[in-house]
């Protein structure tokens, strides 16, 4: 199993979203990101755990943080 930091691309590539997506669920939905230097980074297994416990999830957001989506 291949254990390393992706970049915004790869992790972009591997969810099917653009890179601009990428960004406002960094922000907005709590995706799991790492900022190195001036560069985010993710861990594969952060990010599919994240999605598989409703990360993407408008109402779930929501509800945990009280915030609403623009």
């Amino acid at each position: 199993m291949e254990d390393r930091w992706l970049s915004v691309d790869e992790i972009a590539a591997h969810l099917g979203v653009s890179r601009d997506t990428v960004y406002r669920w960094i922000e907005h939905k709590g995706l799991p990101a790492h900022k190195i230097s001036r560069l985010w980074k993710f861990s594969k297994k952060e990010i599919d755990e994240w999605g598989r416990g409703g990360g993407v999830d408008d109402k779930k957001h929501q509800k945990d943080t009280g915030q609403q989506e623009w």
